[in-house]
């Protein structure tokens, strides 16, 4: 139990030395970490670890080699990562039978495994150590401290990594000093809307009230977004370090997190992380020996996309059906059980140990004039390199897609770039050298959100894209106001109309009449938001609208119904797979005799012939 912050300091100390130890090998050890990430998980990167342990023990190298699990290494179309200490080799791909190959030749022999090895795209040399590879060169981690570093589950590494030097320091603040220095940092939430945090905090912290309350927003529901849910994996203690900070600045005693529950793996080491804090004393009662007692409870999420708005997620927390509340009042003023409560998202949180530990001006001298620090995306879609990256703002679109990204794939044309999930809007080509931040993406018709960039290429059509996240908000609508309940249907039967060929000019006309009305009626940010993919993909590619109204054509060949698979007979090698493959039987023809042709009123447009087709004989038209 650390009673005091003399102890405190001590135990950082220590593990200070032992963490640097493990990295330099100064305890005559190497050390093996591998990405305990989902998704490096979801590739058997769990059995890695059991494999690697199981063998060192055969081995007799207990002594001589420890290993264990971080966070997310980032570069997730690369996993599952294996990195070796304190040489600093990264392997990448790692599957369980090389396990061996790394014990016997890097372990056993410091000949480092040439095939697992990175390999630059660009000069098709293999790249060792990970600060070497494009994909990390321009990002700055952040939010993402000790992610890919330490091990979640062991607060020893995380209190060795800095964790808890923040809140020391804002204990011997004042209230008022802590929320300026965040004010100084130009922290803005990084949930959405961009809010600056320090001017949230001070709302809380005006108001007068025997409790209060501090909420992490990690209810992170955007199509391909996993931002929060990596920083909870990775480096728990930070969120939680973040929150205690928050909670002495309003005077909160409780926080809360709200969390998806489809995050196991996250909601399990943040209990540890809880769990551990509590029984070294720095969660409870009079922390430190202070008069600064704070303590955090868990709360899962059911999966309801609108429990990412703030008032949502509070009727949530109390038990009641996740619905947005009326605003003002604000729930800085009337939040959580009518009391003054703050929330934040869980990058905005994990942010602020950053600022406190280091200064307001180290985290302000990276960004822009209005968006300080920097920003976690997750990078998705047509893009080579899939992953998390945490970029400076004032990073181009430009760089993220062509340098950090890698480019579109198979020399594919690069068309759009969705931001913001649900709520933001499709950015083109003319917009590749925009910086990034929350004035200018906005200002172009997007948003920042909570981190979600999806890369399009020429094969996407964006009728389809708009119709995808109309289907999706539609589906998380709560149904609580009209505009959006009978707005955001009413949307999709149009977009459907459309991308069934049965669509008019006067559709359209209606859609963007309805686009206005539901961002101007509606409750709440979903609602709000609910016609900005709709609106940007109108602004942006209103010919690709026209040719489904007008031409009956799809110009991408995505949409089923405006489009049709046809048997080339030059191509055809009259082989009969691929009538063998279809489903419906709508392809004839006479093997080694006649070229195959297919029955447009029978086919279904399942594709099933195109894969089977070795010839490339089958084409859409």
């Amino acid at each position: 139990m650390i009673k005091c912050e003399k102890e405190l300091q001590a135990k950082i100390a220590s593990c200070t030395a032992d963490l640097d130890a493990k990295f330099k090998g100064a305890n005559g050890k190497r050390s093996i970490i591998v990405c305990g990430g989902t998704g490096c998980l979801s590739s058997d990167s769990a059995a890695i670890i059991e494999e690697f342990e199981k063998q060192i023990k055969e081995r007799g190298l207990e002594d001589k080699v420890s290993v264990n699990k971080v966070g997310c290494f980032g570069f997730c179309s690369q996993g599952p990562f294996v990195k070796i200490f304190p040489e600093d080799t990264l392997y990448r791909t790692v599957s369980v039978k090389d396990v061996t190959e790394i014990m016997e030749k890097d372990i056993m022999n410091n000949e480092v495994v040439e095939k697992l090895l990175y390999v630059d795209p660009r000069t098709g040399e293999k790249v060792q150590k990970q600060e070497d590879i494009e994909f990390y060169k321009k990002q700055l981690r952040i939010a993402l401290h000790g992610c890919g570093t330490i091990d979640p589950e062991k607060i020893d590494e995380a209190l060795g990594d800095g964790a808890y030097q923040g809140i020391m320091r804002a204990l011997h603040m004042t209230q008022q000093e802590v929320i300026d220095e965040v004010l100084k940092a130009g922290l803005r939430g990084r949930g959405g809307g961009g809010f600056p945090t320090g001017r949230k905090w001070q709302f809380a912290l005006n108001q007068q009230s025997e409790e209060k309350y501090v909420v992490c927003n990690g209810d992170e529901g955007d199509p391909g977004a996993f931002m929060d849910r990596s920083i909870l994996e990775g480096n728990p203690l930070a969120v939680i370090e973040g929150m205690m900070i928050a909670g002495y600045a309003i005077g909160a005693q409780n926080g809360y997190f709200y969390v998806r529950a489809e995050y196991p793996i996250a909601v399990n080491r943040l209990r540890a992380a809880i769990k551990q804090a509590r029984e070294l004393g720095l969660l409870g009662k009079n922390i430190l020996g202070t008069d600064f007692s704070f303590d955090v409870h868990i709360r899962l999420g059911a999966g309801a996309f609108v429990c990412g708005e703030e008032t949502a997620l509070l009727n949530s927390i109390e038990g009641k059906r996740g619905m947005p509340r009326p605003r003002p009042p604000f729930p800085a003023v009337k939040g959580l059980w009518n009391k003054p409560s703050i929330i934040n998202n869980v990058e905005t949180y994990a942010c602020v140990p950053y600022i406190l530990r280091n200064g307001a001006e180290n985290f302000a001298k990276y960004g822009t004039e209005k968006s300080k620090g920097t920003k976690v995306f997750a990078l998705g879609g047509k893009v080579n390199n899939v992953g998390l990256v945490e970029i400076p703002m004032g990073t181009t679109l430009r760089e993220l897609i062509y340098e950090i990204g890698g480019g579109i794939p198979d020399g594919k044309k690069f068309k759009a770039i969705q931001t913001g999930g649900p709520s933001g809007g499709c950015l083109t080509e003319k917009d590749l050298d925009t910086e990034i931040d929350f004035d200018n993406l906005v200002a172009l018709g997007s948003m920042m959100g909570s981190g979600g960039a999806i890369v399009m290429d020429e094969d996407n059509c964006m009728v389809d894209v708009a119709k995808f996240y109309m289907e999706f908000i539609y589906d998380e609508s709560c149904g609580k106001c009209s505009p959006c309940r009978i707005g955001t249907k009413r949307m999709l039967e149009i977009l459907e109309k459309i991308t069934d060929g049965k669509g008019t000019m006067e559709d359209l006309a209606e859609l963007e009449e309805l686009a206005e009305h539901v961002k101007s009626n509606s409750l709440c940010g979903l609602g709000q938001t609910a016609a900005n993919p709709i609106v940007s993909t109108m602004k942006q590619f209103r010919d690709e609208y026209i040719a489904h109204i007008v031409d009956k054509k799809c110009p991408a060949k995505i949409c089923k119904n405006l489009m049709e698979y046809y048997i080339e007979p030059d191509k055809c090698k009259k082989c009969s797979l691929c009538a063998r493959q279809c489903p419906v039987n709508a392809i004839s023809g006479v093997v080694g005799k006649e070229p195959y042709v297919i029955d447009q009123s029978k086919c279904i447009k399942c594709g099933m012939c195109v894969s089977s087709c070795k010839f490339g004989a089958i084409i859409k038209r």
